[in-house]
């Protein structure tokens, strides 16, 4: 893992990767004043655990898109990878692919040796999930060392309801430094 930590609060760092069917994805940048993204970092495609992570994220879009949450999938895989476990997902949100070691780290995400060549012929991120608000900020950074770890979905999307309404002005936790 990168020494750098992201902190609640503070300024998601931008950056640009190739986008699943074509064009470009930004991470750290909603799509308009009003909207969130949620940035879900997943390990690829000999991940079974990612695969259904993704199937249910598919789910959940519309309610998220509901709440102006944008979400973005991204790995470290390459087209070719990425290409046979999205045909199965066949996610409705953008995904982004070949994460560079330098952008894991730039995140702070924890980053693996394949065990075999089977398993991917390349480092990889372990699983990490960025909530980034309006203003650009990290409201919610979750970062995990295995696949079976990770936040629950349902769960994220219940704070996110939580969140996202105006009355609860709920603010971003963790920033004590």
């Amino acid at each position: 893992m990168s020494s750098i930590k992201l902190s609640p609060g503070k300024v998601f760092p931008q950056m640009t990767l190739a986008k699943f069917g074509g064009g470009k994805v930004v991470l750290g940048r909603p799509s308009d004043p009003d909207s969130w993204q949620l940035v879900v970092v997943y390990r690829g495609k000999h991940c079974p655990l990612c695969t259904d992570y993704l199937m249910e994220l598919n789910q959940l879009l519309p309610e998220l898109e509901a709440l102006h949450v944008d979400v973005v999938a991204v790995s470290a895989d390459p087209e070719e990878k990425a290409t046979i476990q999205l045909t199965k997902v066949n996610p409705k949100f953008d995904v982004g692919y070949d994460l560079s070691v330098e952008q894991m780290q730039a995140l702070g995400l924890y980053i693996s040796h394949p065990r075999s060549p089977e398993e991917h012929d390349r480092l990889f991120a372990e699983p990490g999930l960025f909530m980034i608000n309006s203003e650009g900020a990290i409201q919610i950074v979750d970062i995990s060392n295995a696949p079976f770890t990770r936040p629950n979905l349902k769960t994220v999307l219940m704070g996110l309801k939580f969140l996202r309404d105006p009355a609860n002005n709920y603010p971003i936790r963790g920033t004590y430094q």
